[in-house]
């Protein structure tokens, strides 16, 4: 046990705490598991934590348990709110708790920094909640590290490499602000109720500044542009950004007949950056 508080599983029946499909729940009720998953958030002692979707609190008890200076849990059931109290009771002035939505909510009203962002996302808010969190209007942003279990599918789209089926535009928000790698891998098994899917833990450190220089909102212009068509030459889906298109991608190097999904981010950028001037230039 990691701490005096009973098993997932005899709380989830005291408090009737049965996943609902439409809130995107799927409980991990295995300590073990939530408490390996919190020691992958790195160093906690001086830090505060957000974490959204708490349910039940198993991964709120393992961050606790590390050592987390202070963690606000937003949570939209209104059912898990009476077992998270049992936690902030066990853990005096250490957890704070929202009955919200995480998208409705600014975490920093309530917490100092450094913070650490980690949770198990319900499903159907998980990405949206990434892309808010990779951009900010201002870069570093609150946060230093992610901590993010997402469907497999997801979590291997946000590591993917150029030249596989999974690159896009995800892959290159998320290389570009911050380094990402996958460190844990879920079965369907290891929760309650099993989703249909495997999952998996990804971990995501801030960088000081983005990888390469780009205007964010020009390099989301053409990654938007060259992923939407994916199957398109590059000329053909990025020909409504500028009329002289072509001329710029061969200027950075990149063959006007290659696919959105054969280009590198370092690439992108200097396309962003080529875009922005040529524009400037009238």
């Amino acid at each position: 046990m990691i701490d005096n508080l009973p098993p997932l599983r005899d709380v989830i029946t005291t408090h009737d705490l049965r996943a609902k499909k439409q809130l995107g729940q799927n409980f991990l009720l295995d300590l073990n598991l939530t408490s390996k998953i919190a020691r992958l958030a790195g160093d906690l002692e001086n830090c505060d934590v957000l974490e959204v979707g708490p349910g039940p609190g198993g991964l709120t008890r393992g961050l606790l348990a590390h050592g987390a200076r202070h963690i606000l849990a937003i949570e939209k059931d209104p059912r898990a709110i009476p077992a998270l109290e049992e936690i902030a009771a066990a853990y005096p002035g250490r957890l704070t708790i929202i009955n919200g939505d995480a998208l409705d909510v600014n975490p920093l009203d309530h917490l100092t920094g450094p913070i650490r962002i980690a949770a198990n996302l319900p499903y159907n808010i998980g990405t949206e909640l990434l892309i808010r969190w990779l951009t900010p209007r201002d870069w570093p942003p609150f946060w230093q590290s992610l901590t993010l279990m997402f469907q497999k599918e997801v979590a291997e789209r946000i590591v993917a490499t150029p030249g596989s089926k999974a690159y896009g535009r995800l892959a290159l928000l998320s290389q570009w602000r911050a380094d990402a790698r996958i460190v844990m891998h879920l079965p369907p098994e290891a929760f309650v109720p099993a989703p249909k899917v495997h999952s998996a833990v990804v971990h995501l450190t801030a960088l000081p500044k983005p990888r390469y220089p780009a205007d964010p909102s020009v390099l989301s212009q053409v990654t938007g542009a060259a992923f939407n068509q994916r199957r398109k030459m590059l000329r053909a889906s990025l020909k409504g950004l500028h009329p002289q298109v072509e001329d710029l991608l061969n200027a950075c190097d990149i063959p006007p007949t290659a696919r959105a999904e054969e280009i590198e981010l370092e690439r992108f950028c200097a396309l962003a950056r080529a875009l922005a001037t040529a524009r400037a230039a009238g």
